[in-house]
């Protein structure tokens, strides 16, 4: 259930980055975005890529790579601007209080060290237990995201899991220190349909189980329905629209929204969407 959004638990505010090219000017990927999530609220963040949401979901923690340069603006957690914020200080934040459930955890997973000591590690870092404490605690995570044979999940290897597995664990490392805010980066991009539909009623129950905040992002609106409140449309490093989640399907206004909307209404309708091409949108119709 959502918190009061009056309220904002992180606020981004104008943020504008760039990278840096061999040859050639930067390049803007970033420009003067600004939304506020409150306690407990799901918000969705609708692009293509490139759109620029995968570089939001990076600059929130402050993890963007080397080239990359912000140029304004500021990103508050609890009051506290996380751009300026000492490392020492970032450390204790990230995965305890803000985490990320990433894209591909097949590719951000530690290929040598087994499922449960990878979820007992992010525990170790933050939360003072004994080893058999942390290796409870592993237990309860993995039992709360579906697994009902927690000894044999936490004693494999990543390679010996499959996708599903695999992003039920990325979960239950990000969930394991209970955090405020959870950024979930294209979280079922990799997995077929039915898959998807049982890791979206997983990140709701948790949601609703212990209040946590999320920052969804995706480039398939269909995820959105029934678990964000409110969505976020980027292009071009631009958000061009912003909304309740109903009033973006029902009312969409930008010609971007528009055409994703139609599009996932013929997906949602099972009807053949091959040969669709979305209109050119031109530069004027989500400003300089």
């Amino acid at each position: 259930m959502a918190g009061d959004s009056s309220v904002a638990l992180l606020q981004v505010a104008d943020l504008t980055i760039s990278y840096a090219q061999e040859r050639g000017l930067p390049v803007r990927a970033l420009a003067r975005v600004s939304l506020k999530i409150g306690p407990g609220e799901a918000i969705g963040i609708l692009g293509e890529s490139g759109s620029g949401k995968s570089t939001l979901a990076s600059a929130i923690p402050r993890l963007l790579p080397e080239h990359a340069q912000v140029e304004g603006g500021s990103v508050a957690f609890r009051g506290r601007d996380l751009l300026t914020l000492p490392e020492t200080d970032l450390r204790k934040i990230r995965g305890k209080e803000i985490s990320i459930i990433p894209q591909d955890p097949a590719l951000s997973l530690n290929p040598v060290m087994r499922a449960g000591d990878q979820i007992a590690e992010v525990l170790r870092a933050h939360l003072p237990s004994s080893r058999t404490s942390r290796r409870t605690a592993v237990d309860e995570l993995l039992r709360s995201v579906g697994f009902d044979d927690p000894r044999q999940i936490s004693s494999a290897y990543p390679h010996q899991l499959s996708g599903g597995q695999r992003q039920r664990m990325a979960i239950a490392q990000a969930i394991a220190c209970n955090p405020a805010l959870v950024i979930a980066d294209e979280p079922t991009s990799k997995l077929d349909a039915s898959l998807q539909s049982e890791i979206l009623v997983l990140l709701a129950k948790i949601r609703e189980r212990s209040g946590t905040a999320f920052l969804v992002i995706s480039h398939d609106p269909t995820i959105f329905p029934g678990f964000v409140d409110r969505m976020v449309v980027m292009y071009a490093g631009r958000m061009v629209e912003q909304g309740t989640t109903e009033d973006i399907f029902r009312r969409p206004r930008h010609p971007y929204t528009q055409a994703l909307v139609r599009l996932s209404e013929r997906y949602l309708e099972s009807a053949p969407v091959t040969r669709v091409r979305f209109p050119v949108i031109e530069t004027s119709s989500y400003g300089n």
